[in-house]
């Protein structure tokens, strides 16, 4: 069993060993969380939440995940468990995988030369934390598990792209907050807009 043990009642899982029943607990059945299935980056030119419903959102993350195949060496997040609870979600992945970040004009790109094919930069996009478990540590802990699950799977650096400011509205803190990331390793490289920073480990 590949796992991240951080504390002795916390537990983080490739989310291919986990099982889709507990990412459907840990996204609920309200706010945007389960709207979006973790798709918003990953949406087609034209695609919406709404144009592409909740059942087909959620059957591409379930593709995605690889939910339940534990020897797959693809997979899109991590799943965090306290204390056999499921708790909390982390996606990450190549930075290539995301289309829609792909074709972003700001966040991540702007003022910076990427290549943004390069599938061995890798990009933490999302946390979903489970209502009742907030305010425990939970995204902290996947930052810091997300680092080495990136590293492990041969990434050359992971990136991330926060919040700048705590007054952001709650559904715009999925992507994190920069002390999240900076306690996880990660250093600022750029702030793309005056609301968002880009935030990097390079493993090299």
């Amino acid at each position: 069993m590949t796992e991240t043990n951080i504390g002795p009642e916390l537990t983080i899982l490739p989310a291919n060993e986990a099982s889709w029943e507990d990412i459907k607990v840990v996204f609920g059945t309200r706010g945007d969380a389960p709207r979006c299935q973790c798709q918003r980056y990953k949406l087609w030119p034209k695609e919406s939440w709404a144009s592409v419903g909740r059942e087909e959102l959620g059957h591409r993350l379930r593709t995605q995940t690889e939910c339940g195949h534990r020897r797959s060496r693809t997979t899109s997040g991590l799943v965090a468990y306290l204390d056999g609870e499921p708790v909390g979600w982390c996606a990450v992945e190549p930075r290539s995988a995301y289309h829609g970040l792909v074709r972003s004009m700001k966040v991540p790109w702007e003022g910076r030369d990427e290549d943004k094919a390069d599938a061995s930069v890798w990009a933490v996009t999302c946390f979903v934390t489970r209502a009742g478990f907030r305010r425990r540590g939970i995204s902290r802990a996947l930052a810091r598990a997300a680092v080495d699950f990136a590293r492990k799977r041969g990434a050359r650096a992971l990136e991330a792209y926060p919040m700048t400011t705590t007054n952001a509205i709650l559904g715009e803190m999925h992507v994190g907050a920069v002390a999240v990331f900076a306690a996880a390793g990660l250093s600022e490289v750029g702030r793309p807009t005056l609301r968002r920073a880009v935030m990097r480990i390079d493993f090299e």
